[in-house]
């Protein structure tokens, strides 16, 4: 099956005159179910109807290269927010880009959804667009956009779009492409579970769940957190009610989450004719380096009831998790296997959470899932099933493909649902056979405190963990190791905690080579809590470190071990009380700088670790030797 058309050359040769649909992204085009726009792309093309995609459109000929479509408009900001993909935290400019030709940045504006929508609007005013993908999904509500730190209307509002389909959008397409079959326009489909609109407020919905509107939320902090919260409550497909926030002299409305798909349906989707590449018209450059890490990957599932609060996976995929079927998973196995390029080497059969392949509990199914609650965090929940058989059964299966030589996975693994599980063969397997070298997990702090403002697991998990992992691969005679996802100044953490977390890879022994700070994306609990200073679960205060020379300290203790570091440690200790931490003892992270070392250390003490009166070395009575043997 070739690539969908990307200029009229290609309409041409299969003999279109005007498409149905035309999908832009903000990515280039890579035909991967990897892609959210490939799969909407491949599903309307499935379902009978002509689609062609522009990708990453500058001029006006670029978005007119195709012509006006039958029905509408698809626009996606690509598989990353656009603001995200542009800007480091530190709001300094990228200047490469995975998702892009070449791997090049600037090939994506800001705000890339608002630009696309708005310039499909001026070029062709009549004609309806739905917007979809991460970017229009977290920013569905009045959300706090941290690049212009302002609170920021619907992505509705900005775009002038007619519909938003939030979430996973495949059940949500079908139905409105049966509806564009019965004659039906965007404007008329306001009954669809999973999308957006926006309408005047005499026709808000009766018995939606209501959120202070974007101009109160917009100078309210105490307003913004309560709405967050009322956001989250409702994002379940069992109980979750329309919401509406009003804007201005509009009202926006947020119908229920759309169900989630059946295995089956989760099957076709990823077993549509992908080219599973990019388009060639990028080989000139080099291609697109975002294939290279899932052109031989399998996602099992999607979802997550990790439900950390600094994720955006809540708000987008859900909690409830999805999978597809042992068989349509080994299939795509034994058809990545044939591949003349294959290597033998499968780089993960994951998703979100690798290691979760059925709901959590029996109950979810008729109540859905808890509200305000999570399954792991801080202890599992009492109703929690885990169970790795299901994994195993698929891993072992797929290990025995005959051109496949190792299976790796490298998504998420959730360590506190290996350590629920009773049985241990999974944690055996998994280091035995899934394991390069090198496990990533991510406990991302060691405060118990912060991890709760985190929704993570408490750090005493990790070490169990880390003890067991470690264990396991000593019996299997390996040489392996965990690498910690640690994370900095996050909502919460002060210097004191980010002290605690030094003190922690101290005495562990762990110095890590990468540390992220804290990010506050579009639509998180996270994010509420950075912007609002509360805690949207509790409405209790919450210390948010804002400052450049805080991040930088809570970073730099992350890494103190680094002599370019050692200043801003050493102001950080000094700041937290911790002058404990500085000397020559083994607990201690740095050595004082001369203009901070308080008393004066004589060599001797440095070189015995502060004691005042330590015995003579072999090499002090050498050295006095000499010294009598120069002068006599």
């Amino acid at each position: 099956m070739p690539f969908l058309p990307v200029s009229k050359q290609d309409m041409t040769e299969r003999g279109i005159e005007q498409l149905d649909f035309i999908v832009f992204t903000g990515d280039a085009y890579v035909d991967h179910p990897t892609f959210g726009i490939a799969i909407i792309s491949r599903m309307i093309e499935a379902a009978g109807f002509t689609v062609g995609v522009i990708a990453q459109p500058v001029s006006d000929e670029d978005y007119k290269k195709l012509g006006r479509p039958k029905y509408c408009f698809m626009v996606s900001g690509g598989n990353i927010d656009s603001m995200v993909s542009n800007y480091t935290v530190a709001l300094k400019k990228r200047y490469d880009d995975a998702y892009s030709p070449g791997g090049k940045g600037g090939k994506r504006p800001d705000r890339a959804l608002t630009v696309y929508c708005r310039k499909l609007k001026q070029l062709f005013p009549d004609v309806e667009i739905s917007v979809g993908g991460l970017e229009a999904s977290l920013r569905r509500f009045a959300h706090y956009d941290y690049w212009s730190d302002s609170v920021m209307p619907s992505v509705l509002v900005d775009t002038g779009a007619d519909l938003l389909m939030y979430g996973m959008g495949e059940v949500t397409l079908s139905q409105m492409l049966n509806n564009f079959k019965a004659g039906m326009k965007l404007s008329e489909m306001h009954d669809l579970r999973g999308t957006c609109y926006l309408t005047k407020p005499e026709n808000t919905p009766i018995g939606a769940v209501q959120c202070d509107s974007y101009e109160i939320v917009s100078t309210n902090k105490k307003a913004y957190a309560k709405a967050c919260r009322k956001q989250y409550d409702e994002q379940d497909e069992v109980y979750g009610r329309t919401i509406v926030q009003r804007h201005g002299n509009m009202m926006l409305v947020q119908n229920p989450p759309q169900r989630s798909v059946t295995q089956s349906e989760f099957d076709y989707a990823y077993e549509l004719p992908y080219m599973r590449a990019y388009h060639p018209m990028y080989d000139k450059v080099g291609g697109v380096p975002a294939i290279q890490e899932v052109e031989f990957s399998i996602t099992h599932n999607r979802g997550c009831y990790g439900f950390c609060n600094f994720c955006s996976i809540a708000l987008h995929q859900g909690r409830r998790i999805q999978t597809r079927s042992e068989e349509s998973v080994y299939n795509e196995a034994v058809m990545l296997s044939e591949k003349p390029n294959f290597k033998g080497y499968i780089h993960d059969v994951g998703g979100p959470t690798a290691n979760f392949r059925q709901p959590s509990c029996a109950k979810q199914e008729q109540h859905g899932m808890c509200k305000g609650k999570k399954c792991l965090a801080p202890t599992p929940c009492k109703n929690l099933i885990a169970d790795h058989s299901d994994y195993l059964k698929l891993l072992r299966r797929l290990r025995s493909i005959k051109k496949v030589k190792k299976i790796f996975i490298r998504s998420g693994i959730r360590y506190d649902y290996i350590l629920a599980d009773k049985n241990s063969e999974f944690l055996d397997e998994l280091v035995e056979h899934h394991v390069s070298g090198q496990l990533k997990v991510a406990p991302e702090h060691a405060s118990n405190k912060v991890l709760d403002y985190m929704g993570k697991p408490h750090v005493e998990v990790y070490e169990e963990f880390q003890k067991r992992f470690y264990a396991s691969t000593k019996k299997c005679g390996k040489e392996q190791y965990l690498v910690p996802y640690l994370m900095s100044s996050h909502p919460g953490c002060t210097l004191n905690e980010a002290v605690e977390l030094a003190v922690f890879l101290k005495k562990h022994n762990i110095r890590p080579e990468q540390v992220q700070d804290y990010y506050p994306t579009p639509g998180t609990i996270s994010t509420a809590m950075f912007y609002t200073g509360l805690d949207p679960y509790t409405m209790e205060p919450v210390f948010v470190p804002r400052t450049a020379e805080d991040k930088a300290m809570q970073r730099a203790l992350l890494q103190y071990f680094k002599p370019e570091n050692k200043r801003l440690v050493e102001k950080a200790l000094i700041m937290a009380k911790r002058r404990d931490l500085i000397g020559f003892g083994k607990e201690c992270l740095i050595t004082p700088t001369e203009q901070n070392s308080g008393a004066k250390h004589t060599s001797a003490e440095r070189r015995n670790n502060g004691r005042k009166t330590p015995p003579k070395s072999k090499t002090q009575k050498t050295q006095k030797r000499n010294k009598q043997g120069r002068h006599s």
